[in-house]
């Protein structure tokens, strides 16, 4: 039978609470194979596993209580290996490399920051930071609103103001935490965010990173800024290709 692998731990904070369930219907027992100094949380694989709320978070519970008692690499969810010896050999062969991310993110937790634009509030930045945009908007409202290719002249020119603001307002976001944590992850670019990055942060410094992010509101009216964490380290463990997983529904 196929092996769920839930996180990756050090041998010695492997202890699992008494009867802890993961994914499944019913949710499946949760167990513990070791290799060596290290352990992977796991348990059987389900078949046809799909990403519904109610498995997410049983996920995310069994992170949370392994990671109660100390530091445990999160895999992704629907990471699924072979069977048991697939992961044991993975853990073999992978050891340095994972007890070096024990070691650097024990102790951390993940904050994902994403930023989009108010729209209306960066119109009128955009407009009032630029004398040009100003001077054709006012020329073509004299003109009760100027010929078609006046209009779209003032359109474009618009679009690559707010456009080149995307720019330098990702690059704020990003230099005003950054400070902050012990590492940086730019997530994919994707449509609707402007920035989309994941920040590293000891977790007796989440309160000052969360403080940054008030003050980072406060002076950015413009931006809509949107915190989500703490979460087990996702974009830190740096799995590469032997990671014993392959995502359900690829």
């Amino acid at each position: 039978m196929s092996t769920y692998v839930y996180g990756i731990t050090a041998r010695s904070h492997a202890d699992l609470p008494e009867e802890l369930a993961g994914v499944g219907e019913p949710p499946l027992p949760v167990r513990v194979l070791t290799e060596g100094e290290l352990a992977a949380v796991v348990s059987d694989a389900p078949e046809n596993l799909r990403p519904k709320r109610k498995e997410l978070l049983a996920h995310q519970n069994v992170l949370a209580e392994v990671g109660a008692d100390g530091c445990v690499l999160p895999m992704r969810f629907g990471s699924v290996a072979p069977d048991d010896k697939a992961v044991t050999g993975v853990l073999a062969e992978r050891a340095e490399h994972y007890q070096e991310r024990l070691r650097a993110l024990d102790g951390k937790v993940e904050y994902n920051v994403k930023a989009t634009h108010v729209e209306e509030a960066v119109l009128h930045q955009v407009m009032a930071e630029s004398p040009e945009l100003r001077a054709l908007a006012e020329a073509n409202r004299q003109a009760g609103g100027g010929t078609y290719e006046q209009r779209l002249q003032l359109g474009e020119m618009v679009a690559a103001a707010v456009k080149a603001r995307e720019a330098q307002d990702a690059a704020q976001v990003q230099q005003a935490l950054e400070p902050l944590a012990a590492a940086v992850s730019v997530g994919p670019e994707s449509t609707g965010w402007l920035a989309n990055v994941s920040f590293l942060v000891a977790r007796d410094r989440a309160a000052e990173f969360a403080s940054a992010m008030d003050d980072l509101r406060k002076e950015n009216p413009h931006l809509d800024l949107r915190l989500n964490g703490p979460l087990p380290p996702y974009s830190f463990v740096e799995p590469g290709p032997a990671q014993p997983a392959g995502t359900a529904g690829e």
